[in-house]
């Protein structure tokens, strides 16, 4: 499975936190943020740095920098918006497209609503953003949508995954990798990651 799961002890920490049933909705989505940043660190790894000549206080040096306006930010509506903040913390000049999809209750196939994305090009780094990757129905059709729209260079950043989540993301998806704070045990009967935290959305805007 190509999936990276970055379990860092401050990571470990917080989830364990964000996991109990009465977390709150303000520390939950202060948690998630924070741990989305930390991720962050290592999702962006790959991104190529250019050299850049400075002068300190003393003398001329070279540093390096790269661009984060070739940075795109995408969360999944709704749950996904709690994760932006921690990565525009990090990459402040990321352009943010919004994506929004529901599954059909009889179908049980997602259906996209809503869909808003910056310009993509070659260069562009993207971030697809949604907490929980369950059945992985709703993360392939986003990564369809953002592909219809030239995307190409694309990580699946979530916070808890399943192992069903990523083999589907992996089946429709090879060459998307996939980061996340834990691989979890499995699915319920319906379609909950176990042991996972519940409903992340709900969590988040305290509709339930």
């Amino acid at each position: 499975m190509k999936v990276n799961v970055v379990d860092h002890p401050l990571i470990r920490h917080k989830l364990t936190i964000m996991r109990k049933k009465d977390t709150g909705p303000k520390e939950f989505r202060e948690l998630l943020k924070e741990i989305t940043l930390l991720i962050a660190y290592e999702a962006t790894r790959h991104i190529e740095l250019y050299e850049t000549e400075i002068e300190t206080p003393l003398e001329k040096t070279k540093g390096y920098f790269f661009n984060d306006k070739d940075v795109v930010i995408v969360p999944i509506l709704r749950a996904g918006l709690g994760m932006s903040d921690g990565i525009l913390q990090l990459l402040p000049n990321a352009s943010v497209g919004h994506v929004g999809i529901y599954r059909d209750p009889k179908s049980l196939q997602p259906i996209e609503y809503y869909a808003k994305l910056p310009t993509l090009s070659d260069s562009s780094h993207i971030f697809v953003l949604d907490p929980m990757l369950a059945t992985g129905v709703s993360s392939v059709k986003a990564i369809d949508i953002v592909k219809e729209h030239g995307g190409k260079n694309i990580i699946l950043v979530t916070l808890i995954s399943s192992p069903e989540g990523v083999f589907y993301v992996n089946k429709f998806h090879p060459d998307v990798i996939i980061y996340t704070a834990s691989l979890d045990r499995e699915l319920n009967s319906k379609g909950y990651i176990l042991p996972g935290l519940g409903d992340a959305g709900d969590r988040l805007f305290r509709t339930k």
